[in-house]
C-alpha cells in the first residue's frame, strides 16, 4: 500500500535536517480504525420491514475489523458515537425496557467483545436522559469522550465548572472523560517495540443537543468545538501525548470566505487546529473520503480533498452511517528532532460492508462476524416478538414515497396524533384558544438513507413494527406560540429542500441534496403554495441566504390570509422546537410536556384505541403552476406502479437510476 505525505506541519521527510531524520528503518506504522453513526444497527436489520439488509450492521463491520487487525500488527479502533439510538431495539432499550442491575446493553456488549480502544459520546446518546446513559456507560470497558461538555452535577461547586474545560475535571457518577492519552506498545519497521502515547479528544457541535433540551435543561454545560480542542489539545502535548486523534461528532462542509459557518458540520475548522494529526468525523452521515467523486476546485481551496482524504492537510474519515462503512487510517510515524513520534505519511480510506451488483442488487461483501450475532441474538428476537404485536387495521397504505412532492397521508396521521395530544394539554389556557397547527416533516423519504430509506405499510393489519416505521424517532411532543411572520419564515426554510427551476426547464433536478428530507416540514391547519422560480431564502442550515426572497405564496389560514402579526400554536416535536435543523427561531419559549409526550408512544396508543388508522391526505400545499416545466426526483422502487398513491401529483416513471432508486418525472 502507498502511503501519502502528510505534508511539512506533519514532518515531511523531505523537510528534515539530516542531523535528525531517522532511517526508514525507525518508522512506526499505526492503522486506526473508526465506526460513527451506528444507530443501533447491531444486526443487519430492518426491524420496520422484518428483512435483512446487507449493508448496515456493527456485525458486519466486526467481520472488516478482523479482516483489517489481521492485515495490520499495529491497530486501534475507535467509534465517533450516536450508536445507543435509531433502531427499534436501542430505542425500546432507552424509552420502556430499560436494565437490570446485572444486565449490560447490547450496543455495549458488542463493543466490549471488539475490543474499542475509545469512543464519544454523539447527541443522540442524550436522547433517554442523563440518568439512562450514565447506567448503559457504566459497563463499557473502552474510555468514552466529550471534550466540550459535560454533567452538571448539583454537587459541583461554581468555581470548580469555571475551571471548564481542564483534564482534572471532578467526575462524580458522569462517566465520561474530557480527553485520555492511551499508552500502547507498537513494533517499528525495525523490529522493536516503543511506547507510544495517543492523545485522544472528543467533540460535538453543542447545537446538535438543542432537540433533546428538555431532558438536558440544567444538567449539561456546553462549550464550542474549537474553543476545547484549542485548549486541551496542547494541555495533551504537555502531557505527553507523540499524537492526538480528535473524535469529532461533526460533518465536512467548505468554510468559505465570508460566508456562513456551518454551525454542526465544522471538521474543516477542527482540522486546523495546531496539534490533531487525525480526525474521524460523522454525524451528516455522509462518507468521506470518497475518491471516485471529482474534487470541486471550490472544496480544495477550502482544503477539502475528497479524493486523499484530507482535511487541511491532515487525514480524516467520515465512515457513513448505520454500519455502512469501516474507516481506515494508515499512518506512518518517525522520531523528530526532540525524539518524539510525528506522522509523516497518511492513507485515509472507507471499507464497505456492501456493493452494489445493480441498481436493484445490493451484496454484502462479508459475513456477519459469529460473536457479535451470538451476543445480539436474545434482544434480536426479544423485540422481533415484541414488533409482531396486531394492534389494529389501516384501509388504506401509509407510504412516504412522494412525501416531498405532494400531500402524505402519512406524515398526516402524525400531525393528528401530535395535534390531539397539543390540544387536550392547553384546553383551559389562553394558547388554547388560539388557531392549532401541526408541523411534521418525513422521518424516510430516502435522500441519505438510501433506496430503501422509506416508510411503506400497505393496507391491511397493522403492528407495533409499522408503527416504528411510521414515526422513527423518539422525540417528545411541544408547542410553539408563533406569529404570522415566523410561521412564514418557517416554511420559507422548509423550501429550501428544493432547487430553483427555471420555467419551462425540462426535467430539471428537484431537490436539493445538502437538505435532509427530515427537515422538510409542512403545517396543516394552513393552505399555501412553493414557488420553485424563486431563490430559496435559507441556506440548509438555516442562515438567511436571500433577505427579498420570498417561495412560499398563498398563506392562508381558515380561507383568509395570514398576516404578520397573526398568533398560532403550532404542535410540533421537540427537536424542531428546540430550533434544531437550521429553522430561524421563534421569540416565545417551547411549551414543554415531559415524558408522558412520546410521539412513538402517542402514536401507538392512537392506533390502539382507534383500532389502527384511517388515514387521508389534506391537499393543503402544492408547488405554484409552471406550465410547459417538468422535474425529476428520486424515490423508492417500491413506489413502481403505485404513482396514482400521489394524489393531484402528475408523475411519469423514468427508471431506476445506479444507485438503486426509482427516477420520477413531475409536471409543475
Amino acid at each position: 500500500m502507498t502511503l501519502r505525505d502528510g505534508g511539512p506541519r506533519h514532518g515531511n521527510p523531505a523537510t528534515c535536517q539530516p542531523s535528525n531524520c531517522p532511517t526508514a528503518d525507525d518508522a512506526l506504522e499505526l492503522r486506526i480504525l473508526a465506526t460513527t453513526d451506528l444507530h443501533g444497527h447491531l444486526r443487519g436489520h430492518d426491524y420496520a420491514t422484518g428483512l435483512p439488509t446487507p449493508d448496515t450492521g456493527l456485525a458486519r463491520i466486526a467481520s472488516l475489523i478482523a479482516e483489517a487487525r489481521a492485515e495490520h500488527p499495529n491497530t486501534l479502533l475507535f467509534d465517533n458515537g450516536d450508536f445507543l439510538q435509531g433502531t427499534p431495539l436501542v430505542d425500546y432499550w432507552g424509552q420502556s425496557r430499560g436494565l437490570s442491575e446485572t444486565e449490560i446493553h447490547p450496543m455495549i456488549a458488542a463493543m466490549n467483545a471488539l475490543g474499542y480502544d475509545a469512543g464519544m459520546i454523539g447527541n443522540h446518546e442524550f436522547n433517554f436522559g442523563l440518568d439512562y446513559l450514565v447506567r448503559v456507560l457504566r459497563d463499557a470497558r473502552h474510555p468514552l469522550l466529550l471534550s466540550n461538555m459535560t454533567a452538571l452535577e448539583a454537587g459541583w461547586r461554581q468555581a470548580e465548572r469555571r475551571r471548564w474545560p481542564q483534564p482534572q475535571w471532578p467526575v462524580l457518577s458522569w462517566p465520561v472523560l474530557p480527553s485520555t492519552i492511551l499508552k500502547r506498545s507498537f513494533r517499528a519497521r525495525d523490529g522493536q517495540r516503543h511506547g507510544l502515547r495517543i492523545g485522544i479528544i472528543g467533540l460535538l457541535p453543542p447545537e446538535a443537543t438543542e432537540g433533546d433540551r428538555p431532558r438536558l435543561a440544567g444538567r449539561l454545560g456546553a462549550h464550542g468545538m474549537a474553543e476545547a480542542a484549542q485548549l486541551i489539545v496542547p494541555q495533551l502535548r504537555a502531557a505527553g501525548a507523540d499524537i492526538v486523534i480528535a473524535l469529532a461528532h461533526t460533518g465536512i462542509e467548505p468554510l468559505r470566505p465570508g460566508g456562513a459557518v456551518p454551525s454542526e458540520n465544522l471538521a474543516l475548522a477542527l482540522a486546523a487546529v495546531e496539534g490533531i494529526d487525525a480526525l474521524i468525523c460523522g454525524h451528516s452521515h455522509m462518507p468521506f473520503p470518497t475518491p471516485n467523486a471529482p474534487d470541486s476546485p471550490d472544496d480544495l481551496a477550502c482544503g477539502i480533498d475528497a479524493g486523499r482524504g484530507l482535511l487541511n492537510g491532515r487525514p480524516a474519515v467520515l465512515p457513513g452511517r448505520w454500519g455502512s462503512h469501516l474507516g481506515v487510517i494508515d499512518l506512518v510515524l518517525r522520531r523528530d528532532g526532540d525524539g518524539r513520534w510525528r506522522p509523516s505519511e497518511s492513507q485515509a480510506e472507507l471499507r464497505p460492508v456492501a456493493r452494489r451488483t445493480g441498481p436493484q442488487s445490493l451484496v454484502s461483501v462479508v459475513r456477519e462476524h459469529p460473536r457479535v450475532v451470538t451476543l445480539a441474538t436474545p434482544a434480536h428476537n426479544e423485540m422481533i416478538d415484541r414488533l409482531s404485536r396486531v394492534i389494529g387495521r389501516t384501509d388504506r397504505p401509509l407510504t412516504s414515497f412522494f412525501a416531498t412532492v405532494a400531500p402524505c397521508a402519512a406524515l398526516d396521521v402524525v400531525a393528528d396524533v401530535q395535534a390531539g395530544f397539543i390540544r387536550a394539554r392547553l384546553a383551559g389556557t389562553a394558547e388554547g384558544e388560539l388557531p392549532l397547527l401541526s408541523a411534521v416533516a418525513p422521518s424516510k423519504a430516502g435522500g441519505r438513507g438510501g433506496p430503501r430509506h422509506y416508510v411503506d405499510i400497505p393496507a391491511g393489519p397493522v403492528t407495533m413494527r409499522d408503527v416504528i416505521d411510521l414515526y422513527g424517532y423518539p422525540n417528545l411532543a411541544s408547542a410553539l406560540c408563533v406569529t404570522g411572520e415566523e410561521l412564514a419564515d418557517w416554511l420559507e426554510h422548509a423550501a429550501g429542500a428544493f432547487l430553483r427551476i427555471a420555467p419551462g426547464a425540462t426535467d430539471a433536478t428537484l431537490m436539493n441534496p445538502a437538505f435532509p428530507c427530515y427537515n422538510f416540514d409542512t403545517i396543516s391547519g394552513l393552505s399555501y403554495e412553493i414557488d420553485l422560480t424563486q431563490p430559496a431564502r435559507f441556506t440548509p442550515g438555516g442562515c438567511l441566504a436571500d433577505p427579498g426572497a420570498r417561495r412560499i405564496r398563498a398563506l392562508c389560514h381558515a380561507g383568509q390570509p395570514v398576516t404578520p402579526g397573526q398568533r398560532f400554536i403550532v404542535a410540533t416535536n421537540t427537536y424542531r422546537s428546540s430550533g434544531a435543523g437550521g429553522f430561524p427561531r421563534v421569540a416565545a419559549p417551547p411549551i414543554l410536556f415531559g415524558d408522558e409526550a412520546n410521539l412513538r408512544d402517542l402514536v401507538l396508543q392512537h392506533a390502539e384505541a382507534h383500532g389502527g388508522f384511517r388515514p387521508r391526505a389534506r391537499h393543503n400545499w402544492r408547488f405554484t403552476p409552471l406550465p410547459g416545466t417538468t422535474v425529476t426526483f428520486d424515490t423508492a422502487p417500491a413506489a413502481t406502479g403505485r404513482l396514482h398513491e400521489a394524489e393531484g401529483a402528475r408523475l411519469e416513471e423514468i427508471g431506476l437510476t445506479a444507485q438503486g432508486f426509482l427516477k420520477l418525472r413531475m409536471t409543475l
